[in-house]
């Protein structure tokens, strides 16, 4: 499946604002930590990053989309559209994202 392809169904499973967030912090988070793990040499702080990143989201999907994580199907496609989202929220355009795929955001 193309990222294209890929995308709207990645939206429809992150329709809830508080997913986003959480989705959102969790991407800033799991950044700065790979970053801070590459600079400074430390490994451990790589993993802190992977539960900064995917704890959050994980924990979305259970308590307010109920359903699962995209990153089950296709982690590289997910991964690279939490990025994309990210880019998307913080810039205040997720809502023209959402309308191009016919839903409200």
């Amino acid at each position: 499946m193309s990222f294209q392809e890929f995308w709207p169904r990645y939206l429809l499973a992150h329709s809830d604002p508080r997913t986003r967030a959480c989705h959102v912090a969790g991407t800033i988070a799991a950044t700065a930590l790979m970053a801070a793990a590459v600079a400074t040499r430390k490994p451990a702080l790589a993993a802190v990053a992977l539960v900064a990143g995917y704890g959050p989201a994980w924990i979305s999907h259970a308590f307010i989309e109920h359903n699962k994580p995209e990153t089950f199907r296709a982690p590289f496609s997910s991964l690279a559209a939490d990025y994309v989202m990210a880019w998307h929220v913080l810039r205040g355009t997720i809502a023209e994202q959402y309308a191009a795929i016919g839903e409200r955001a």
